[in-house]
């Protein structure tokens, strides 16, 4: 449909629109631009003159999409995807941009890989760690393209969607010459007698043990470690007396091989696992891909369960 309103839309408008819309500041649109801030508060009031509706709220704390504003951007994206497809096509260049992961340590370092092992032809992916928050934010921000993660609170998860792979329970571990290995039935209690590897503080998983530590009466008297990195974790498992508390996907393959042995001690908590992807746009064909082997790597997965 050749609308009239085409003839002045330009693609500066466009990146401009996104620009603030990701952002959430003009401020900050502007340097990202590599342009002033009077340029870009100019290029959005032409676009909203040409389109004849207010885009955005404009208050001390940044820019707001209104509802016109969230309309146009799903169009806006896709349009600005399609197009990039359509020049690297005919560019001759072979060259890809990265997929940008995020993901949580604990699943970048057990379920990650056997996503990427997956994925044929593999081609660029830059994968990032953090807490589920920061990479959820960085998802809405346009920093991520799909995160692999957990559900997080409604207000964390405004613009994305989750689509649940599998869950997890929170097991505790040990060596298998730990004191309390051999112990039966076990003294829940006796744990606070050994340092405590703790997931940081602020996180779902780290909600969870606490209340764990909670239910049981578990008084650390011994020093508490936290962390989220599964390598620390180990290493502190394997060669000391530290009990690690973590997410089972973690230490599978240890307690297949007999490195770790896991406490009888049910936690009765479930913590859902899936992938998280902005609904502000058509994920192009190489995300897409990605997606079907984050989805085929949770269907090889043997369910695992809180005994």
């Amino acid at each position: 449909m050749d609308s009239p309103l085409l003839h002045r839309l330009q693609l500066r408008h466009l990146h401009c629109f996104l620009a603030v819309a990701r952002l959430g500041n003009l401020r900050r649109a502007a340097e990202s631009l590599a342009v002033t801030q009077p340029a870009v508060t100019k290029t959005l009031a032409e676009l909203e003159d040409i389109l004849g509706v207010a885009l955005f709220v404009r208050s001390r704390r940044g820019a707001a999409l209104t509802p016109q504003g969230h309309e146009f951007l799903r169009h806006a994206n896709t349009v600005v995807s399609l197009l990039g497809e359509a020049v690297d096509s005919i560019s001759g260049s072979r060259a890809r941009p990265a997929l940008r992961v995020g993901a949580l340590p604990t699943l970048a370092a057990s379920f990650l890989p056997r996503v990427l092992q997956g994925l044929q032809p593999l081609g660029a992916v830059q994968v990032s760690t953090g807490r589920n928050r920061e990479l959820l934010d960085r998802l809405q921000h346009g920093e991520l393209d799909i995160v692999i993660g957990r559900l997080a609170e409604p207000e964390q998860m405004v613009g994305l969607s989750f689509e649940h792979l599998f869950s997890e329970p929170l097991v505790v571990v040990v060596h298998p010459a730990h004191p309390l290995a051999a112990t039966r039935p076990l003294e829940t209690a006796a744990l606070g007698r050994y340092p405590l590897v703790l997931p940081l503080g602020g996180t779902l998983i780290r909600h969870a043990a606490d209340s764990l530590l909670a239910t049981h009466g578990i008084q650390p008297h011994s020093g508490v470690v936290e962390t989220l990195a599964v390598s620390l974790g180990r290493r502190l498992c394997l060669e000391s007396q530290a009990a690690w508390f973590t997410p089972l996907s973690a230490v599978a393959p240890d307690l297949a091989d007999g490195l770790l042995r896991r406490l009888p001690l049910a936690t009765g908590t479930h913590e859902p696992v899936g992938l998280a992807l902005r609904t502000d746009q058509t994920p192009p064909p190489p995300l897409q891909a990605l997606v079907a082997a984050v989805r085929r790597a949770a269907r090889q997965m043997a369910p695992v369960h809180d005994d």
